[in-house]
């Protein structure tokens, strides 16, 4: 595919895809933006240096069972994607730089149809189960943590785990295109991204 003025980047939480998607927007000399930014659901339940969970995020993991976590999430990412939807078409169709988008919202039976946005590449990024526990855990000092705080990540894990089966389902049934992360590092991780896509790697 050349001509590539939007690359997309799928996939569930901590896969890599911020870091991928900061290292490729440099390279090329686009935009980063993550669908985050566009309207956030209730975010991870565990405080890191930039991020302090409401009550009601944590209310959110407690009361919800992974089932109905799933289908929260994926309301809230339908409710998203005309926005997301209206920015691919705007930066494809020229619209200031080129950009790279990242976010668990880049829901792949959505983007299997923009078949009518030209200049757009996607991919989606998955971890092992074993790579994203040790991750998540990592980020919300689990083994600090209080037994409340250990029962929220927990969910939020579960939940990551469920959304990456059903997104990986959905992108081989759409035949599209997903890079493995472990054991890459972020350039590497970039390279493969690029070349999925149809752009050359470095």
């Amino acid at each position: 595919m050349q001509g590539v003025r939007v690359v997309l980047i799928g996939g569930t939480s901590h896969t890599g895809k911020s870091s991928v998607a900061r290292a490729l927007a440099e390279r090329l000399g686009f935009d980063c933006r993550s669908t985050d930014k566009l309207a956030r659901h209730p975010g991870r339940p565990w405080r890191t240096a930039e991020w302090e969970p409401p009550p009601h995020v944590a209310e959110h993991y407690a009361t919800l069972g992974v089932d109905e976590l799933i289908r929260s999430v994926l309301d809230h990412y339908a409710r998203l994607w005309p926005r997301i939807q209206e920015l691919i078409t705007e930066r494809a169709a020229g619209a200031g730089p080129g950009l790279v988008l990242e976010g668990s919202a880049l829901w792949p039976d959505r983007v299997a149809g923009l078949t009518s946005v030209p200049h757009t590449g996607a991919v989606w990024l998955t971890a092992d189960e074993a790579v994203l526990r040790e991750r998540m855990r990592s980020s919300a000092r689990y083994e600090e943590a209080t037994d409340r705080e250990r029962y929220l990540v927990d969910k939020f894990l579960a939940r990551a785990e469920r959304f990456q089966t059903l997104m990986t389902q959905a992108v081989d049934a759409h035949g599209l295109a997903r890079v493995d992360a472990d054991g890459s590092s972020v350039g590497e991780l970039a390279d493969r991204v690029l070349t999925a896509v149809g752009l050359p790697a470095r």
